[in-house]
């Protein structure tokens, strides 16, 4: 059988994966710049503020000084691995955007126009494959650079992610109890029509929240990357781009984990909780519209909780971060699934509450 092409759709598919990436960057990018002003209202001084109006363009100025910077490679490093490393930190970063639902549909060109990259049934499980193969990236760079300091930042980041995907993993498995689907489109869809999962799941979202701190390393669990304890961490030999690839891995995956909370736990595109927005009685396109700048509300709020944590709370201390991972968080993720498998199977017996 012949394989049939609709280039109308793979055109359609190439222009949103352009849209996203190129979102992605630019959002990225201005994260830099909110980190620093929201730092700067929280210390009492005035932050960037020289280039540009009101300083809109230093992080241009920042991207500028990177690539213009000296590409070095240390001697004894393993080059092949040094540059793989930064690069593939930011490829898995940008990849996870791609099942993550934007918006509902618009209508142009007499096609109706979905804005998600790929609909697929098993969306959930893709999200936690990349995000786990994220952090190969920082171990890679770190062993590769023949540094002690950034070994250690690589083992700090391997022993934190995997510690952490563990009740993050549990706490999704009480959230697919509750939904019955892995389609990320699908749970959107059901929030709509019902209540936010967050209503179910409020542990599981506090749980999953926290997790999502340690699998960015933002602080207080950035100890893969320490600097008063490791110089930089799993990039303190790395300069030029290449560490720009690592920084901006960091604030693409910010970006990317709002993005999967929202989705996961307050109804995605959905715009008020508990309405049914169709009444309003607006155009398709509108509601789209409406209802992607209704996500990148809550995805701003999401930003700039992480960056309010980063410049309230101090750092853990090693043993402090696996306890917490091990000794709390993987035990209350079991409670939460196991009270969540009780409570379901009670109603499908005929118990209500």
């Amino acid at each position: 059988m012949l394989l049939t092409i609709e280039w109308p759709v793979v055109l359609e598919k190439l222009i949103l994966i352009i849209i996203v990436v190129s979102g992605s960057l630019v959002i990225a990018m201005y994260t830099t710049f909110a980190e620093r002003k929201v730092a700067a209202v929280i210390q009492d001084r005035r932050g960037p503020n020289r280039a540009g109006p009101f300083g809109l363009l230093q992080p241009l100025a920042d991207g500028l000084k990177l690539f213009f910077k000296e590409e070095i490679i240390p001697s004894f490093s393993n080059k092949a691995l040094f540059i793989l490393g930064p690069c593939l930190a930011m490829l898995t970063a940008m990849m996870t955007g791609a099942v993550i639902p934007w918006g509902s549909s618009v209508h142009l060109f007499d096609r109706t126009i979905s804005l998600q990259i790929a609909d697929i049934n098993i969306g959930v499980l893709f999200v936690f494959g990349v995000v786990s193969m994220g952090v190969y990236g920082i171990m890679i760079g770190g062993w590769a650079s023949n540094n002690k300091y950034s070994l250690l930042g690589g083992l700090r980041a391997a022993s934190q992610i995997i510690s952490y995907e563990l009740p993050m993993g549990i706490t999704m498995i009480a959230l697919l109890m509750v939904t019955g689907t892995l389609s990320l489109n699908e749970m959107v869809v059901q929030q709509q029509q019902t209540m936010w999962n967050f209503c179910y799941q409020p542990l599981g979202f506090l749980i999953f929240l926290i997790c999502a701190f340690a699998e960015c390393n933002r602080t207080p669990f950035d100890l893969p990357e320490a600097e008063n304890e490791l110089i930089g961490g799993y990039h303190t030999e790395y300069s030029s781009m290449k560490l720009g690839f690592f920084l901006f891995a960091e604030y693409i995956n910010m970006f990317i984990s709002s993005a999967v909370m929202a989705t996961l736990f307050f109804g995605g595109y959905d715009i008020i909780p508990f309405y049914d927005e169709s009444a309003w009685g607006l155009s398709q396109n509108t509601m789209a519209i409406l209802g992607t700048l209704a996500l990148l509300v809550k995805i701003g709020f999401f930003l700039f909780l992480f960056m309010w944590v980063r410049w309230t709370i101090p750092r853990f201390r090693y043993d402090q971060l696996m306890n917490l991972g091990w000794k709390i968080l993987l035990p209350l993720s079991l409670v939460n699934m196991l009270g969540t498998g009780a409570v379901i199977l009670l109603k499908q017996n005929g118990w209500h509450f």
